[in-house]
């Protein structure tokens, strides 16, 4: 009996498989951009590290913000009743390291809130010349890229249909490539936590092959 309540008699794939949308090529392919995200990422030169890491952090939250934003109204207490991401549920911590069971809104407004006081606090993301930035810098970097990989990751599992209805998956796509492709350069995000989105990673983060018109234009 066991097999039989292994596959369904309609010969469907089982629920989990079949809600990843995302990873559908006439999803994939849409970017952006199309050029190799990985000449973005990479420490110029003359840019101080931290400067770097400063300035790539504040830009993702910003973005990562503005592309909740867009499914906010679909992300609500009856709708999410927790963070998730695939299997996972997520839960916050606060400050005394308090366990709070808490809706995906509330989970997303907790790391938004978090993020804005941190990259915003002239101590930690110093904007004047000279400044230094504090030794726990790049904990804190840390910290915040792997929250705002949770709402990346809570937005492809439970609001990737809204978003093709608004038609942003491209951004959505590009943003979270090249958010990934920096967490990598830099080894900001423990890959154990991002590895529930690895099948999308690899997909994303892999250049589209040249179009044919690609090709013509370069030759020129």
């Amino acid at each position: 009996l066991d097999w039989k309540s292994k596959t369904k008699p309609n010969g469907k794939k089982p629920p989990a498989e079949e809600k990843k949308h995302y990873l559908e090529p006439e999803y994939t392919k849409v970017r952006v951009v199309d050029f190799d995200l990985k000449e973005l990422v990479v420490l110029p030169r003359e840019i101080d590290l931290n400067e770097w890491l400063a300035s790539n952090t504040t830009t993702f939250f910003n973005l990562i913000n503005l592309q909740y934003s867009t499914i906010s109204e679909f992300c609500t207490g009856d709708t999410c009743l927790a963070m998730t991401a695939c299997n996972t549920i997520y839960y916050w911590y606060d400050e005394r390291g308090k366990k709070t069971k808490c809706t995906a809104p509330q989970y997303v407004d907790f790391v938004m809130s978090l993020v804005q006081k941190l990259v915003t606090d002239e101590e930690i993301f110093p904007t004047k010349y000279g400044k230094e930035f504090p030794n726990s810098f790049e904990s804190l970097v840390k910290k915040i890229c792997r929250y705002l990989f949770h709402v990346l990751a809570h937005i492809y599992w439970a609001h990737f249909k809204e978003t093709v209805a608004l038609e942003l998956q491209g951004h959505l796509n590009t943003l979270y490539a090249h958010f990934i492709v920096f967490v990598r350069e830099f080894n900001l995000v423990d890959p154990k936590e991002t590895c529930i989105m690895d099948d999308l990673s690899e997909v994303l983060c892999t250049p589209l092959p040249p179009s044919p018109q690609q090709n013509h234009v370069t030759e020129r």
